[in-house]
């Protein structure tokens, strides 16, 4: 799945993320590549609902990861405040990068070297004039590099750094 969609407005965001749901399966990661305002969360909110997830969908910036039940576990990620996959296995989170169980959405994920590389699903976004957005997706064809793990798995998940 190598494509190129012009979305106009937020419902056509979401309805984008809607379609790219029915090709997820267990274990996949996705990053989600866009500036500020590009519409990083409206995409997810549309995986969401095509996974199923009947909870309201928000950013995970301030908990760095949400998780949603749906057809699949929605693992969501914000690698915004994030400055490495250390950073990530300290608290926890790098068990989603891919996950074991479900799929994980990154928002942000060129800010931390490795994860971009390990996506099996990269969505550029990019911003146009008059406020439509330019979406390309594709599928990496690397292998995954392993990812780190970390040593405490019963560490809470979600908190600030």
């Amino acid at each position: 799945m190598n494509k190129t969609i012009i979305a106009h407005d937020a419902n056509e965001m979401e309805e984008i993320g809607v379609e790219l749901a029915s090709d997820l399966r267990d274990g996949m990661l996705v990053s989600l590549i866009g500036p500020l305002g590009s519409g990083k969360t409206t995409l997810t909110k549309g995986i969401a609902k095509g996974l199923l997830v009947t909870d309201v969908v928000v950013s995970a910036s301030y908990l760095l990861e949400r998780d949603y039940r749906g057809r699949l576990v929605l693992h969501h990620l914000d690698a915004y405040r994030i400055s490495s996959l250390l950073e990530f296995a300290e608290v926890g989170l790098d068990q989603f990068l891919p996950p074991d169980e479900g799929v994980t959405v990154v928002e942000w994920p060129e800010r931390v070297e490795g994860i971009v590389e390990r996506s099996d699903i990269m969505v550029r976004i990019d911003l146009c004039e008059g406020g439509s957005r330019v979406v390309e997706i594709t599928r990496p064809t690397r292998p995954h590099p392993p990812r780190p793990r970390s040593a405490d798995r019963g560490r809470p998940r979600g908190g600030s750094l």
